[in-house]
């Protein structure tokens, strides 16, 4: 049986993420730490900062929306790209880990006291992915069931995601969600351009009038 890209993506991340919760030299190594970044060059902390989480509830909670948005994802870019469709998935993932980070990094360069870990900016460009594919799908919105059709609730969790990185506090980076939605919508309409002449703008337009029209 041949495995997924998405699986292997979750396989690997376990991998890293479970060590990492009982061994600080991992996290310390791995980390997103802006001024390591920008003093010592570690450019490859844009990329490992993903592999590595907080706690079982981050790990979880990241891996399980990844695996039940990347599948399909994984498959629609096969339905579109055809024999680029796998790689293209791939691309889409990895150059997500630093897009969304962008931000963080010019925002906290100086900032000694600023870290950051997790994959939450790479499964939000996934996720939008998915919901600009299939506008249709129903989605849950924290304790709600998924019962919100996918272009309704990408909004309202951009929105609530610039709101809460107003506010700040928390402890969760709401700039990489939010720049990372951003990079997922912007690939597949910029691949589905170059690669396959496939219109997502279009496609996402028809989705939600097929949607109105059941």
């Amino acid at each position: 049986m041949q495995l997924s890209i998405t699986l292997i993506i979750v396989i690997i991340t376990c991998i890293v993420s479970i060590p990492a919760f009982s061994n600080q030299k991992i996290i310390d190594d791995l980390i997103f730490y802006p001024p390591a970044i920008k003093r010592r060059k570690q450019w490859y902390r844009f990329f490992s900062a993903g592999l590595i989480h907080a706690d079982w509830t981050h790990l979880i909670f990241n891996m399980l929306s990844l695996y039940m948005f990347g599948r399909f994802v994984e498959m629609e870019f096969v339905l579109i790209f055809g024999s680029y469709g796998k790689a293209l998935y791939l691309a889409l993932y990895v150059l997500a880990l630093p897009a969304s980070k962008i931000q963080t990094y010019l925002k906290y360069k100086d900032d000694y006291h600023f870290k950051s870990l997790g994959a939450s900016g790479a499964v939000s460009a996934v996720v939008f992915a998915g919901l600009l594919l299939v506008p249709g799908i129903t989605v849950g919105f924290y304790f709600i069931p998924p019962i919100i059709p996918g272009f309704i609730y990408g909004p309202l969790y951009l929105l609530f995601s610039i709101m809460m990185d107003r506010r700040g506090g928390d402890n969760i980076n709401h700039s990489a969600h939010i720049f990372g939605a951003v990079f997922g919508l912007a690939f597949v309409v910029i691949a589905g351009r170059i690669v396959a002449d496939f219109d997502a703008i279009g496609h996402f337009i028809e989705g939600v009038q097929e949607y109105f029209n059941r």
